[in-house]
């Protein structure tokens, strides 16, 4: 059976206990305890012995992540990845005040790294479930054309919250158009990488060969996690998302090879979802691209994907029947009238704050783009169970009389914007060699950037 539940989960871990790495090694004697005592972990997880496990988490994780979900979460990986059998590597790093031990894995079908946060006082404070860590060479989509661009190392934002980026920028006599890359939801990176998958590098190599300037940055919650995991109560799509977008938008105007009159915004799922809210603080954007946009509900959108996850074999358990009608009791308190910024985000979906679902409550993406003057370009794959033609519908009927709004429906592509055969599943994104975005969807964006 294929069960990925596990994956929001790890989203509700790094919102909550996000933490932001940088390389140094514990000292020895620290060291040899800290192994210990992550051994320990992994082996209660392999005994299933989950009462033992969660008797070493603090109290913040005994809060956000009970006996039941995390024997729900362990069931999940053996589900998706098969059953574990040894230990290949472990590895400890500082991080902040934190000490932190990755035990790399070897399950039957898939290599899982478990990492282990332990506090001062040598309690559990983050429990991650992660890709190997094992680097995947990337490789160039044939598309791309390495002599005709060259890459900058810029910073998005200032002060606290500034973000690493990557200018990708044409050879020769500018300005150029240019391009800002909008992630989807929970921690990316600045090439949106997801397994061996970097569809925001193929983006942004593709559309430098062809002559546009691209911009793509880390985002906040990968870069600035343990600051974002102190705003775990209160955070909203300002502080994911929105703000950074901004500070990019006004970074490219600044910039002497850049056309200040053609800088567009590209927002992929969540990102595309926002695009309506982005654009009406973006006046001098001049265009919007939506590459599979959320127009629902988000708590609806979470219970959709879930659901069609647990069908894939045909049948769902109880265990997966207990988890969905968990998942559904805290959408019902999403949508309670009743919902308050004091309300746990302990009982919410994703283990996202009150502050956030309520911010998003009535927004209506597709109806809000009506109030958007600037021209627009949306993209929908058919095989994407994430983000569906239901919603590619809903933004061709809010728009449709609008003559500068171009759709494109492609029935083959994934929510990365990837070719494929069949039924998806999850495991697609995690296979390899890698997959790149259509090289049909590049020369689109290139073809509506250059219209005139």
């Amino acid at each position: 059976m294929r069960k990925y539940i596990f994956i929001l989960l790890l989203i509700l871990l790094l919102f909550l206990f996000g933490i932001f790495l940088f390389s140094q090694q514990t000292e020895l004697n620290q060291a040899d305890e800290l192994i210990t005592l992550a051994k320990q972990a992994v082996d209660s997880l392999v005994k299933e012995d989950f009462p033992s496990l969660v008797k070493s988490f603090d109290k913040t994780m005994k809060e956000a992540l009970s006996q039941d979900k995390l024997q729900s979460i362990w069931k999940s990986l053996i589900g998706q990845f098969g059953v574990f059998k040894k230990t290949v590597g472990l590895r400890t790093e500082k991080i902040q005040e934190y000490d932190v031990v990755t035990v790399s894995c070897e399950f039957e079908k898939a290599n899982l790294d478990i990492q282990l946060a332990f506090n001062k006082t040598r309690e559990i404070s983050g429990l991650f479930f992660l890709p190997s860590q094992q680097p995947v060479e990337y490789t160039v989509p044939s598309y791309v054309k390495l002599d005709s661009f060259e890459e900058k190392d810029v910073t998005v934002g200032k002060g606290e919250w500034a973000l690493p980026g990557t200018l990708s920028l044409p050879k020769g006599n500018g300005p150029y158009p240019a391009l800002v890359l909008i992630h989807g939801s929970g921690p990316q990176d600045r090439d949106e990488t997801i397994g061996p998958n970097k569809p925001f590098r193929d983006l942004a190599w593709g559309l430098a060969s062809l002559g546009i300037t691209t911009l793509r940055f880390e985002k906040r919650t990968m870069a600035h996690r343990q600051k974002m995991a102190s705003l775990r109560e209160s955070i909203t799509v300002k502080e994911e998302t929105i703000d950074d977008a901004l500070a990019a938008i006004s970074l490219l105007s600044s910039l002497p090879e850049i056309d200040p009159k053609r800088i567009f915004l590209l927002g992929h799922s969540l990102g595309g979802m926002l695009i309506p809210r982005i654009g009406k603080m973006a006046p001098n954007v001049v265009g919007f691209i939506i590459m599979a946009g959320t127009t629902r509900p988000l708590e609806d959108v979470v219970l959709e994907q879930v659901t069609y996850i647990f069908s894939l074999d045909g049948t769902i358990s109880d265990d997966e029947k207990k988890q969905l009608d968990e998942l559904k009791a805290q959408i019902a308190r999403v949508k309670d009238p009743e919902l308050s910024p004091s309300v746990s985000s302990s009982s919410l979906p994703l283990g996202l704050p009150a502050s956030y679902w309520l911010d998003l409550r009535g927004y209506n993406p597709a109806e809000e783009a009506k109030e958007l003057k600037q021209r627009m370009l949306i993209l929908q794959g058919g095989r994407d169970y994430q983000v569906t033609s239901e919603d590619f519908g809903r933004w061709k009927r809010a728009l449709a009389s609008r003559e500068n709004v171009i759709f494109r429906y492609f029935p083959k592509l994934n929510h990365i914007f990837s070719e494929g055969e069949g039924k998806i599943t999850p495991d697609e994104y995690l296979k390899t060699p890698a997959l790149h975005v259509s090289e049909i969807v590049i020369e689109e964006i290139a073809r509506w950037i250059n219209r005139r």
